[in-house]
């Protein structure tokens, strides 16, 4: 998707600082943090949303979940807790059309969320 700037991003075309990236995730800091720690993950396969996905990248968001829980771990939240978030349409607020998930921590969290 040429115009979808997750894309761009996991595909390196822009100036973004990976904490951490494999085969299949990004994974960068959020440039409007909501908590002390709010990490975006990020597919390099573009899924515009929740509703688009195929039993087939059952092993990608298998990888996200992996990747979230190394990076809780790494920015010492894991113990703390933690807050794992897809937004999914416009009543889900979601504003960029590419499944990413929120890794927010390092504070309590309230809820409900919105």
């Amino acid at each position: 998707m040429e115009d979808c700037l997750f894309c761009k991003i996991s595909a390196g075309e822009t100036d973004t600082d990976f904490v951490y990236q494999d085969d299949q995730v990004v994974v960068f800091e959020d440039i409007n943090p909501q908590a002390p720690v709010h990490l975006l993950i990020v597919p390099k396969k573009h899924i515009a949303d929740l509703n688009n996905l195929q039993p087939a990248d059952n092993e990608l968001i298998g990888n996200i979940y992996q990747v979230a829980k190394k990076m809780a771990a790494e920015y010492d939240i894991a113990e703390s807790g933690y807050r794992l978030v897809s937004n999914c349409g416009d009543d889900g607020c979601q504003s960029v059309y590419h499944i990413h998930f929120h890794l927010l921590g390092g504070r309590q969290l309230q809820w409900p969320p919105g």
